[in-house]
């Protein structure tokens, strides 16, 4: 039973690896609505294996190893890919001639910084309690579900997209492995102090949802950006 239990926290980590590769699939089909779908599940999966390796006391080296992997896949290929059709759809209309075709691989920034950001992550003492530039899964659920809110406006603004898109990808791709400090989303306590930040982005999370949609999503992360920015006395 001991030996089946270490290998639940990696079978997990497994399924996100799944739902990234999927969610990669629907982005490059178009499908970005599902594109984002699985990029929530592979971001919750990515929540559940670290709550059982904690519960079940089932750390690994390969464990950590394969949670990187499958993040990289989940949270940095994905999201690249959904801009890459993005860029795509645009590039064709602009006046570039023979660049246009090479304009889409602009996207593959989002996983190289991703990348770039988790092998910080391992490697970084100082996050332990706080992350050190934007997480990942939340990097990839900005680029996803902006990716679907903004689909239908790139038909007739091919250029303003295409160049705000490009701008916006490497600002947020920086914040990756940026020095800037972001709080943890983990609620040791259920107290109002200490947690003023956290219960204030969920309660505006469930509003910009509500009103926004999948847009809310994107918002909410802006959101964190800009509260963890101000929230200096937590680290």
């Amino acid at each position: 039973m001991n030996h089946l239990r270490k290998h639940i926290p990696n079978t997990i980590t497994c399924l996100n690896l799944v739902a990234g590769c999927i969610a990669a699939v629907m982005a490059v089909e178009g499908r970005l609505l599902y594109a984002a779908i699985w990029v929530i599940a592979a971001a919750v999966l990515d929540f559940f294996d670290g709550l059982a390796a904690r519960v079940l006391k089932a750390y690994s080296p390969i464990g950590k190893e394969l949670d990187s992997l499958a993040d990289v896949v989940s949270f940095g290929v994905a999201p690249g890919m959904v801009l890459f059709w993005l860029l795509r759809e645009a590039s064709a209309a602009l006046p570039l001639g023979g660049v246009n075709p090479y304009v889409p691989f602009l996207a593959f920034v989002i996983p190289a910084f991703s990348g770039l950001r988790l092998a910080k992550f391992n490697i970084d003492e100082r996050q332990t309690v706080s992350f050190i530039g934007l997480p990942v899964p939340a990097h990839a659920l900005f680029w996803s579900s902006i990716g679907y809110a903004l689909q239908p406006v790139v038909y007739g603004n091919e250029w303003v997209f295409t160049s705000g898109a490009v701008v916006l990808a490497i600002v947020t791709s920086w914040l990756l492995v940026s020095e800037i400090h972001m709080f943890s989303l983990k609620i040791r306590t259920f107290s109002w102090k200490g947690n003023e930040f956290r219960y204030l982005l969920a309660g505006c999370a469930i509003v910009f949802i509500f009103f926004f949609g999948f847009l809310g999503i994107a918002g909410t992360i802006f959101l964190y950006i800009l509260l963890s920015i101000f929230n200096r006395k937590s680290y």
